[in-house]
């Protein structure tokens, strides 16, 4: 069984390896340790190999996790977000990546102007409409984009999407094109900059590298399988 460093090195490497096939600095992709039902002697493991950034997706296990880790590492949260766990979730993360409806984020701005933060968001995208994910649905997003840049509180960055779940990686390939062209056609109307695409996981995040991911959240090639005991 490979440690821990030898998966992250060999999913950099494969990020690496990816991107100057497509024509893009390694740099620009960041790799987002998943730690969901993972402990914090796997995540000590990773900080041992360089890993710096990571992902939880469930604001209670965060809250006992986080604090028992060094102060310096950077937080991400990309699960699906409660309204009564934002004020919880807002000192924990630098970037959540699933805000995904205007009532959650006009929560958020509320709730982040009442405690004085300045959250970075991601929109979360249902670019393939499926009914059990959370998301805008790409023509609501496009309707309601205009009020969500008038939250004075949230630093909008860019999008986010989940593919639906398939065995071939090529799948996810015409759902991380159109989140890709979705930021590019806002970019175009609202005459702004969304720098950030999070998509791509284990078993995708080669083919999100290809279409023009920033942020990979990648879980189980580097932990190993998640804990049975716990579920999602």
């Amino acid at each position: 069984m490979n440690s821990i460093a030898e998966n992250l090195a060999r999913v950099r490497e494969q990020i690496a390896r990816t991107a100057a096939k497509a024509g893009r600095t390694p740099g620009a992709i960041k790799l987002v340790a998943i730690t969901k039902t993972h402990d914090a002697e796997k995540v000590r493991e990773a900080i041992e190999a360089g890993q710096s950034v990571f992902g939880e997706s469930r604001v209670q296990e965060a809250r006992v996790k986080i604090p028992e880790l060094p102060s310096n590492l950077r937080w991400h949260f990309v699960g699906h977000l409660q309204k009564n766990k934002i004020r919880n979730a807002l000192p924990l993360f630098e970037m959540l990546h699933s805000v995904d409806s205007l009532a959650l984020a006009q929560d958020m701005n509320r709730i982040a102007e009442e405690e004085g933060f300045h959250p970075r968001v991601l929109l979360e995208v249902n670019v393939a409409g499926e009914g059990s994910k959370f998301g805008f649905k790409p023509e609501t997003l496009c309707a309601e984009m205009e009020t969500l840049l008038a939250l004075p509180r949230l630093m909008i960055e860019g999008l986010m999407t989940i593919p639906p779940l398939a065995n071939e990686a090529e799948t996810s390939r015409r759902y991380f094109v159109q989140l890709r062209e979705l930021r590019n056609a806002l970019e175009k109307e609202f005459n702004l900059k969304l720098p950030h695409l999070s998509m791509g996981m284990t078993n995708d995040f080669a083919i999100a590298v290809e279409e023009g991911a920033t942020l990979v959240r990648v879980g189980t090639a580097i932990f190993g399988e998640r804990s049975k005991t716990q579920k999602d």
